[in-house]
């Protein structure tokens, strides 16, 4: 059996669920534990100029966050920040911190690599 993640079943189904992890991650009893791992990523489409905001999951260790994005060929925001990479915003501690990411195809998956912006 073949699944195909670009129908438009699975696009509404992970739409809803992301919505559902996002109004978890604001609230006062889920949200904390949440927020340590999931963050609304903020960025600029580089060929449309339009601003677009998307859950994500991450790692950080100081000034740097890691997002590792799974079934890139199924995704296309990740695209923004290939060559040189791109300016995003991310919500952090509560506010939102800008840095500059750059992603890399990495085995079957891609990774981004943001440096976080001084305060």
């Amino acid at each position: 059996m073949t699944l195909n993640y670009r129908g438009p079943l699975p696009k509404r189904a992970i739409g809803r669920v992301n919505a559902w992890l996002t109004a978890l991650r604001s609230s006062a009893r889920w949200g904390p534990m949440l927020r340590r791992h999931l963050t609304i990523v903020t960025y600029t489409g580089r060929r449309s100029g339009r601003t677009f905001s998307t859950l994500i999951g991450y790692r950080r260790q100081g000034d740097i966050v890691t997002i590792t994005v799974r079934m890139p060929d199924a995704k296309t925001w990740w695209r923004n920040f290939t060559g040189a990479g791109g300016p995003l915003s991310l919500d952090l501690d509560g506010a939102a911190r800008t840095g500059h990411a750059v992603a890399r195809r990495e085995k079957g998956h891609v990774i981004i690599t943001v440096r976080l912006d001084r305060r």
